[in-house]
């Protein structure tokens, strides 16, 4: 569904990608992992064509990003902010329905309200917080509510930002879990970038990590696990000594 070929970007002197090489198969989830300013941002903002890549070739389902019409192009995503994100001056359910209510999809407000509320049920929320606004929710509530946003226009594929940033462990889990039956249920293509690696195992079918503005390693879950990958053990094991330098 998504292939970025010898991607490069730069921003000036910083060179953050330097030849990304990543697959994602339809229907299938890839987390990428890597330390701060691996350029893990970057490379979903260049898939999204937030970003233009400087160099290189970026496919979703075959076609050129360059090329396609802007507007189907981007009806066919759906994104889970890092900080949730919701627009503090509209009720739930006008949050879950924005795009329902602006874009190419225009629903009537009954039509969108419905939809909305039957977004907040799938990810555990009842009707009764439709009508309250984003500070009067728990984190863990804003961040399902994020979740149904990025549901509500039933895209082909999902970008998750650190679906699990802020929440408490018990949370995490919870939200780790609705992820992955999102995936499977609707059959989605997600990209998840992540520090959390309760969230790599629960949510990835392949892992991919950047280092230095490439990909270092690739592989499942499996892989990972097993991998003697001297950048990927020191990650995923959180070492501060090994071929990563920390920044002191």
């Amino acid at each position: 569904m998504i292939q970025l070929q010898n991607v490069h970007k730069s921003f000036g002197a910083n060179h953050v990608l330097r030849g990304v090489d990543v697959t994602v198969e339809k229907s299938k989830s890839l987390v990428i992992i890597g330390g701060s300013g691996t350029g893990k941002s970057v490379t979903i903002k260049c898939i999204l064509g937030l970003f233009k890549a400087d160099r290189g070739k970026i496919l979703v389902d075959g076609q050129d990003i360059n090329t396609a019409d802007r507007d189907a192009f981007l009806s066919r995503f759906g994104m889970l902010f890092q900080g949730g994100a919701l627009f503090d001056s509209l009720t739930i359910w006008q949050n879950v329905a924005f795009r329902l209510l602006r874009s190419r999809l225009k629903k009537s407000q009954d039509e969108a309200r419905l939809i909305a509320i039957e977004k907040l049920r799938r990810v555990g929320l009842q009707p009764d917080v439709a009508d309250k606004f984003p500070a009067e929710l728990s984190g863990g509530m804003q961040k399902r509510v994020g979740l149904a946003r990025a549901i509500a226009a039933e895209p082909e594929i999902i970008f998750f930002d650190e679906p699990t940033t802020g929440l408490d462990p018990i949370m995490s889990c919870v939200i780790n879990d609705l992820i992955r039956e999102i995936v499977v249920e609707m059959g989605v293509t997600a990209i998840t970038i992540t520090h959390d690696m309760s969230s790599v195992r629960a949510i990835a079918d392949r892992v991919a990590m950047l280092h230095e503005g490439k990909v270092c390693w690739s592989g499942s879950i499996q892989d990972m696990n097993q991998s003697d990958d001297p950048y990927l053990s020191q990650f995923i094991n959180g070492r501060a000594d090994g071929p990563i330098k920390a920044v002191r």
